[in-house]
């Protein structure tokens, strides 16, 4: 792969228990290309959480290189990799955590408060961002107004809201049915081929899984890396 978007060398995330050292990650090597669309599969403790945040800039690697677009996420402090983040990332949460209070409009506003845009500016974002999704009719709704479905969107379009160039999603269709899955799937396949977005999602559903150009399986810490899952 020439030029790969996100590329990992000897990954390894390490923390320390009393005299016992625990590698949830341990030596992980792969490349991702731009645009692309990979999942994360594994058992429960495999490392999937670890890498999905090592990756989005939330945590830091013990040992290893990290490189993401032109940044080396391995030589950031944690002052610049939350710079970096809120420029480049967007997190879809399983279980959308949204703001009761707010409504949809403001829920997706949130993250553009931290930048120095104006008003207006913010305005044609979250519009623009809600209308992506296709909620530009329920900018007023509140979060108890919306169903799971709903909801998840206008987590998406909050993570989309920023115009990050990777779009990381922990169990984005956990807690939804199956019809409702499907179209956040359908959704996350749209913005991966028409808007070349790279998106990163943890999930334990096969289903969700072969929806992605590769599945990177994930084994006590280590890589099994599938490609071409497509069914």
């Amino acid at each position: 792969m020439k030029n790969p978007f996100i590329q990992a060398v000897g990954l390894s995330k390490k923390f320390q228990k009393g005299q016992l050292e625990i590698f949830p990650v341990r030596q992980l090597s792969f490349k991702v290309a731009s645009a692309e669309f990979i999942s994360l599969m594994g058992p429960s403790g495999s490392g999937k959480t670890t890498l999905l945040n090592l990756i989005a800039g939330i945590d830091s690697p013990s040992e290893g290189t990290l490189d993401i677009g032109s940044y080396s996420l391995h030589n950031m402090s944690r002052e610049q990799l939350t710079t970096w983040r809120s420029k480049h990332v967007g997190y879809i949460f399983q279980l959308y955590h949204l703001m009761p209070v707010l409504t949809a409009f403001e829920n997706v506003e949130l993250p553009l408060l931290l930048h120095d845009i104006s008003k207006k500016e913010r305005r044609g974002r979250v519009e623009a961002a809600l209308e992506q999704v296709g909620l530009s009719d329920r900018l007023d709704h509140f979060p108890n107004e919306l169903s799971g479905g709903q909801e998840q969107r206008v987590a998406i379009a909050r993570a989309l809201v920023s115009e990050p160039s990777l779009i990381v999603a922990d169990e984005p269709t956990g807690d939804l049915d199956r019809e409702s899955a499907d179209e956040i799937l359908d959704l996350l396949e749209g913005l991966s081929t028409y808007q070349k977005k790279t998106i990163v999602m943890v999930t334990h559903d096969p289903k969700a899984a072969r929806r992605a150009t590769r599945c990177l399986e994930l084994e006590k810490g280590k890589l099994i890396i599938r490609s071409e899952i497509k069914i």
